[in-house]
């Protein structure tokens, strides 16, 4: 407690300067109490991050401290981990000038630029392990995250304290990551169509995850992914190529007149004419099905197939391509004549 109160009265008495998107009730130090919680986030993030400079998943590191061993800690990009604690340190260290806040979070930029594969991808976790979540990880957003990260750690005033050699290393390494995506986009007859949420890491082919996650067409990954290049300002003719050909797979792919419902604890596709377009999760490559798959790993066409612990635990259908073409139709206003 002393140690907070300590640091809160460097804080009042240097009268820190916070750029501007850092200002506000959002971000505001002005109440001790306020500042003295944010202050014990910051410390206890700081005992999880782990010998290679990134963070655990499926763990609150915020709540409370890591006393055991940091050489048991794994860290991984799944689920948020080590982008969400570094954009938190950034927070922590804008407000408070408390150097170890940077240093943790740099320490961070650092293990990011160091797990990235010379193909340009990310693996789930790093280092690898020789299991599936060694792959080029699309599969919950985890590569698109780690690259939004990077864009704003290397562009945004918010991230004032990164230094200008680091920038042009995120900026390098967001690029690689680009003409990664660009690679990894699967053609099927010709056509491009959109992402699998693994793909090998050497050659870029698509791959399975866990042993229900199939080789498969993502309609659920592939959405973070179009919208990821959607956001890059003066798109190349590829990236723009890339992008309609990842729209054209959406539009096709929509599912009509169906709908999800739970009925006593029991997922359940029902007919529904009036029912809102849905996406499934995966569809297989060379037909363009929808697939699903238990812990067994067998292939079926039809939810219903699969054992209940699988088909209430999962994610199979969604409303993905909604957002996908909606801000397909904000973007390509503002491309009227792609350079292909």
């Amino acid at each position: 407690m002393k140690k907070i109160i300590a640091v809160w009265i460097v804080v009042a008495a240097i009268g820190i300067k916070q750029p501007p998107a850092m200002q506000g009730a959002n971000y505001s130090a002005a109440v001790p109490a306020a500042a003295k919680q944010l202050i014990e986030k910051a410390e206890n993030i700081l005992t999880w991050q782990t010998a290679e400079g990134g963070w655990p998943k499926n763990v609150d590191t915020q709540k409370t401290a890591y006393v055991d061993d940091v050489k048991k800690l794994h860290a991984t990009f799944d689920n948020g981990a080590t982008v969400g604690e570094m954009r938190f340190l950034a927070r922590a260290f804008a407000e408070t000038g408390d150097v170890r806040y940077r240093q943790a979070f740099l320490r961070g930029f650092d293990y990011i630029l160091k797990s990235q594969y010379p193909s340009g991808g990310w693996p789930q976790s790093w280092p690898a392990k020789k299991d599936y979540t060694r792959r080029i990880t699309f599969n919950d957003n985890a590569m698109v995250n780690v690259m939004l990260a990077l864009k704003d750690f290397s562009n945004l005033p918010d991230y004032y304290f990164v230094d200008k050699k680091r920038q042009a290393a995120g900026r390098a390494a967001f690029a690689r990551g680009i003409d990664c995506i660009l690679k990894c986009q699967v053609r099927v007859k010709g056509k491009l169509t959109v992402w699998c949420a693994q793909h090998d890491e050497n050659d870029y082919s698509p791959q399975p995850g866990r042993s229900f996650e199939l080789r498969a067409l993502s309609g659920g990954e592939s959405a973070g992914i179009l919208k990821l290049l959607m956001s890059i300002k003066d798109p190349s003719p590829a990236i723009v190529e890339a992008i309609e050909g990842g729209v054209r797979w959406f539009e096709s792919a929509k599912i009509n007149g169906i709908r999800e419902v739970t009925v006593e604890g029991d997922k359940r596709i029902i007919e529904d004419a009036n029912a809102p377009p849905m996406w499934a999760r995966f569809y297989e490559i060379e037909t363009n099905r929808p697939i699903f798959a238990g812990r067994d790993g067998v292939k079926k066409y039809h939810l219903a197939e699969i054992e209940a612990e699988r088909r209430n635990g999962y994610a199979w259908y969604g409303y993905w391509g909604k957002t996908v073409i909606e801000d397909y139709a904000l973007w390509r206003a503002k491309i009227p004549n792609p350079k292909f």
